[in-house]
Order: structure tokens, then C-alpha cells, then sequence
């Protein structure tokens, strides 16, 4: 497994918003990220600052470099950027983070 971490940023005020989009996601976009080989994909918020830290364990980096191309994908962008920071084609503005430390 490779293991990947990124930090994004949500609006003040939409915090709640945020946690019951992913409460509620989409069956379809669910299985498309499992379909792409993503494990334990796990988002956690500081609600000081609107940061996300988001953590997810992936098969193949070719393979889950495809998930921006899925029309699922598009739509879900779409879907959230009014919640968040994003890019002009609606990714959610990410910082990849570097592994420094892993403990087994």
C-alpha cells in the first residue's frame, strides 16, 4: 500500500455542511474511489482554521491518478465547491504532504 496525505481548506460557517456531504456520499462515488484502489480514506477537520488533513491508502499512484477523470469525480467537485477552496476546474485546492515518519 502506499499512503498519502494532503491538506485542503473548507469555508468558515460551512464546517457541518461539509461533514454531511461526505455522511451522505454518494454510493457511486464511494465505489469509484474503491474502484480506484483507495483504503482507509479518512478526512479530519481543525476547526480553528478550516483545514482538512486528509489521509488515504492507495494500490497503484497510476491508478488513482485516473479518479480526476471520472465523470463521478467531475460532478462531485462540482458539488462541493462552494464549500471549499478550489482550482477554476473545481479540484479541491490540495497540498500533497511528505512522509517523514511511519510507524508499523
Amino acid at each position: 500500500m502506499i499512503r498519502k496525505a494532503s491538506v485542503m481548506k473548507v469555508y468558515p460557517g460551512h464546517f457541518e455542511e461539509y461533514k454531511k456531504r461526505h455522511d451522505e456520499l454518494w454510493p457511486e462515488m464511494g465505489e469509484m474511489l474503491k474502484e480506484h484502489g483507495a483504503h482507509n480514506y479518512s478526512i479530519f477537520l481543525d476547526e480553528e482554521t478550516g483545514n482538512l488533513f486528509a489521509y488515504v491508502e492507495i494500490e497503484d499512484e497510476e491508478r488513482w491518478s485516473k479518479v480526476a477523470e471520472t465523470e463521478i469525480c467531475q460532478k462531485w467537485w462540482a458539488y462541493m465547491k462552494d464549500i471549499m477552496e478550489t482550482n477554476p476546474d473545481n479540484s479541491p485546492v490540495a497540498k500533497e504532504l511528505k512522509d517523514v515518519f511511519y510507524l508499523k
